[in-house]
């Protein structure tokens, strides 16, 4: 019998795929040692732009790299924690999350 949620009783994304597309946020470790907070919903594509120099804003801070993102369902949660995460708060919030790989790279 067919799950009432699933007319075939199988899961969407074993028919082909997630139901909704995923929207990320995501912080890259520049070569200055800054950490970047970006937003973007398809996380392949934003980070090739970032390592290309097609974005303004890291071009001249490469190499960079990723080191952590968050997945989210629905765009407008993405955009309220990347807008936490750039406040003073977020980013204290940030660095205790991620402090031994801000360690190894000298940044705390």
């Amino acid at each position: 019998m067919a799950s009432p949620c699933h007319p075939t009783g199988r899961p969407a994304e074993w028919r082909g795929g997630p139901i909704n597309p995923m929207f990320y946020v995501y912080i890259l470790l520049l070569c200055n040692k800054q950490l970047y907070t970006g937003s973007t919903d398809d996380l392949k594509r934003r980070l090739f732009e970032h390592k290309k120099g097609k974005v303004k804003s890291t071009k001249n801070r490469r190499p960079l790299s990723l080191i952590h993102y968050e997945a989210y369902l629905l765009k407008s949660d993405a955009a309220r924690r990347e807008k936490f995460l750039k406040k003073t708060e977020g980013k204290r919030l940030l660095g205790q999350q991620l402090k031994d790989i801000l360690e190894k790279n000298k940044i705390i």
